[in-house]
């Protein structure tokens, strides 16, 4: 069995160590890199040393030595980060795996140049199961397309840096896209004080942010005398994890371009 070289970025973090477990405990894959800051008392440490495991790995800022035996990079960090790591990638030919959010449209630009040369798959959810319920948003919207006003509340965890979630963006862009609009000129992203009705057509956000929530969103269509409500709910992040990993194996045998999860999964042309 070939396996699949992965180097994981942010080695040290939640989301990071999540990457590294899921890795070891996946037989085609496995660890040959892991990345954290300068600075990071991390460094020089094996980066399952947390799970009691030996790789004989040791985590370093210095992302080329990260790389040298990696065939695939997930990155989970921050848009500036990722960046960084996005110019060695291309330079050593290390394909990308970015789970990042927050990006700007000019950093989604740099990512979609550097596809042209380096194979990437860039989604704001890796979990599965997130992006099936992005294939039944399509579907609502393009069914309750008239008559029904469109919110969508998410819920992250105290210590998440961006708001709305990059799944709360990608699931209004899904719907956006399903009714014929572009997201940036129908989202209303807060309200406060005296605003008067709301104004037909829009999609609106809401966010929560508390404790330990790994990640919820609730999209609710809402009509006269009904609600149809599509949530999704994670209890871990191992579905990201796990959706990453199924990434890598997408891009085994790709060479360029610019990917999402639903290409990844087949999902863009399912017909339902």
């Amino acid at each position: 069995m070939t396996s699949l070289k992965f180097a994981i970025a942010g080695a040290s973090g939640r989301m990071g160590r999540m990457l590294i477990e899921t890795v070891l405990n996946t037989p085609d894959a496995q660890l040959v890199g892991a990345l954290d800051i300068p600075g990071s008392p991390y460094l020089g440490q094996d980066p399952a040393a947390f799970l009691g495991k030996n790789t004989g790995i040791k985590i370093t800022a210095d992302v080329k030595e990260g790389l040298k035996d990696a065939d695939f990079l997930i990155d989970f960090t921050r848009p500036e980060g990722t960046l960084a790591h996005l110019e060695v990638a291309k330079e050593v030919g290390v394909k990308m795996i970015i789970g990042t959010t927050g990006f700007t449209e000019e950093q989604k630009a740099v990512l979609k140049k550097t596809s042209e040369k380096l194979a990437i798959v860039f989604a704001p959810n890796m979990s599965v199961g997130v992006n099936a319920t992005f294939k039944l948003l399509e579907v609502a919207a393009k069914i309750l397309n008239q008559g029904y006003d469109i919110e969508i509340v998410e819920a992250h965890h105290k210590h998440k840096v961006d708001s709305p979630s990059g799944t709360a963006i990608g699931m209004g862009e899904v719907i956006a896209k399903a009714l014929g609009k572009d997201l940036k000129d129908c989202a209303v992203y807060a309200r406060e004080g005296h605003t008067g009705e709301r104004e037909a057509g829009t999609i609106g956000f809401a966010t929560i942010r508390g404790g330990d929530i790994v990640g919820d969103h609730t999209v609710m269509f809402c009509g006269d005398g009904e609600r149809i409500e599509v949530t999704h709910k994670s209890a871990s992040r191992m579905s990201y994890a796990q959706g990453s990993v199924r990434a890598g194996r997408f891009l085994a045998n790709q060479t360029s371009g610019l990917f999402d999860m639903q290409d990844v999964l087949g999902l863009k042309n399912l017909k339902i």
